[in-house]
C-alpha cells in the first residue's frame, strides 16, 4: 500500500481477474471446523496433557508383554511380598549403567512377615531384549522378548511383588488391557442402545416416546449398585475370563444406556422442527436417512465429549466387582482384580505396594475426566 500527497492510500500490486473477491482476508477465518476445535483444544492445557496420556497408555497395551520383565502370573516362590527395588546407574562414584542389588528373604518368626536384606556390595546390571516366558504379542504373535530381564541370580519388582511372589509392575501392564478395554466395549454397548432409542423416541414421539421413556424410567429407578452384583453372580462360574470380560463389558453398558437416551431423546426433539430437517422430509427422506444424516451430526460433538465422560464409569464399574469377587477373576489380570488381593487392611499396612493398582485407576478416570471437559469446551469452536 502507498500514501498519496492527498491522504488515501492506493494499493500498488497489479490488478488481476483473476482474484477471488469472496475470499475473507484471513485464511485462518474459513478454516475447516475439526481445525478450529484442534486450535482450541489445545489451549485446554489439562485436556491436552491427558489426552497424550490415553493415547500412549492405549498405543501400550498391545506391547504390554514385551515393557513388562515377568509374564503376569509368572512366581517367584522365594520373593513374597518383596519390596520395591530401585534402578541405580552409579555405584560407589563410577557409572555402571542400569543395575539392582540382590536382595535375599528371611521369615521374621516373631512378627510373622517376610524381610528382605539388599547386598549393596555387588551391583548385578539389567538385560535388555533379553529371553524370558512366552507371550503374545499383539495379543497373537508368540514371543519371549522383554525390554529388560533381571540379571541371574536377582529380581527386578520395580513395584513390589504380591503374596505369590509376582511381580505388581508387570500384572499392572498386562491388567491395563482388560481394565482399558472394558471401557471401550462398554461405552460401544451403551451408545449403540442409547442413540437407537433415543433418537427413536425423540424423532416419532407419541406412544414410541411414551413407551421408551417409561422403559428408561424404571431402568434408572432400579439401584445401579446391587443391579449390577445380581446381574455378575448370574454369570457362571465355569466360564472362561474372555467370556466373563465380555459378559461384564456387555452388562456395564446395558446400564449406562438410560441417561444416554434421555439426551438424545431431548435433542431431537428441538432438532426435528428446524426447516432442514422438514425440507429433507417433504424431498422423500426415510426417517432413518433424516436421523442418520440430518439430525445426528448436529449432536456429535455431545455424544463425543459424553463418550469420553462415561468411560471412567465403566472401569471404574468393572473394578468395583472384580474388587467385590463378581467380575473378572482369577487367572485374569485386571486392576480390580489384583485389588481384590489387597482387601487385607493388615496386609496393606504391612506391604502397602500391594495397593499400588490404586494408582493407574485414578490416573486413568481423572485423564478421561480432563480429556472429556477439553473436548466439551473445544467441540463448539465458535462459542466461548
Amino acid at each position: 500500500m502507498k500514501k498519496l500527497p492527498d491522504g488515501r492510500w492506493v494499493d500498488e500490486a497489479p490488478w488481476s481477474d483473476d482474484a477471488d473477491l469472496s475470499a475473507p482476508e484471513r485464511s485462518d477465518m474459513d478454516a475447516p471446523n475439526w481445525v478450529l476445535v484442534w486450535r482450541k483444544f489445545k489451549r485446554h492445557k489439562l485436556g491436552l496433557i491427558s489426552g497424550i496420556f490415553l493415547l500412549l497408555s492405549y498405543l501400550m497395551l498391545p506391547v504390554a508383554g514385551f515393557i513388562a520383565p515377568y509374564t503376569p502370573n509368572e512366581r517367584s516362590a522365594d520373593y513374597l511380598y518383596a519390596p520395591p527395588q530401585s534402578i541405580n546407574l552409579w555405584h560407589e562414584g563410577s557409572f555402571v549403567g542400569p543395575y539392582v542389588y540382590p536382595t535375599t528373604a528371611t521369615a521374621d518368626l516373631q512378627n510373622f512377615r517376610w524381610t528382605y536384606q539388599t547386598d549393596t556390595s555387588r551391583p548385578m546390571p539389567l538385560q535388555f531384549f533379553c529371553k524370558g516366558n512366552e507371550y503374545n504379542l499383539f495379543g497373537f504373535i508368540p514371543s519371549d522378548t522383554h525390554l529388560f530381564c533381571a540379571p541371574e541370580g536377582a529380581t527386578v519388582f520395580l513395584w513390589g511383588s504380591d503374596r505369590l511372589g509376582r511381580d505388581v509392575f508387570s500384572r499392572i501392564l498386562y491388567g491395563a488391557q482388560l481394565s482399558l478395554t472394558v471401557g471401550l466395549i462398554g461405552i460401544t454397548v451403551s451408545f449403540a442402545l442409547g442413540i437407537f432409542f433415543g433418537s427413536i423416541a425423540g424423532y416419532f414421539g407419541g406412544k414410541t416416546d411414551w413407551f421408551i421413556n417409561r422403559m428408561i424410567e424404571i431402568l434408572r429407578s432400579l439401584p445401579e449398585l446391587p443391579l449390577w452384583l445380581a446381574l455378575s453372580a448370574a454369570v457362571p462360574s465355569n466360564w472362561g475370563p474372555v467370556s466373563v470380560f465380555f459378559i461384564i463389558s456387555i452388562i456395564l453398558g446395558i446400564l449406562d444406556w438410560p441417561g444416554l437416551a434421555r439426551a438424545v431423546r431431548s435433542k431431537f426433539l428441538s432438532l426435528r422442527e428446524e426447516e432442514y430437517v422438514r425440507a429433507a422430509e417433504m424431498m422423500g427422506a426415510k426417517p432413518g436417512r433424516v436421523i442418520r444424516r440430518h439430525l445426528l451430526p448436529n449432536f456429535m460433538s455431545h455424544l463425543i465429549a459424553s463418550a469420553t465422560l462415561s468411560i471412567p464409569a465403566m472401569i471404574l464399574g468393572e473394578t468395583a466387582l472384580s474388587f467385590l469377587g463378581l467380575g473378572l477373576r482369577a487367572p485374569a489380570v485386571s486392576w480390580g482384580v489384583m485389588l481384590n488381593d489387597a482387601q487385607n487392611l493388615a496386609s496393606i499396612e504391612i506391604y502397602p505396594w500391594t495397593a499400588i493398582p490404586m494408582l493407574p485407576i485414578i490416573f486413568v478416570v481423572l485423564a478421561f475426566n480432563f480429556l472429556g471437559d477439553g473436548l466439551r469446551a473445544s467441540l463448539d469452536p465458535y462459542k466461548g
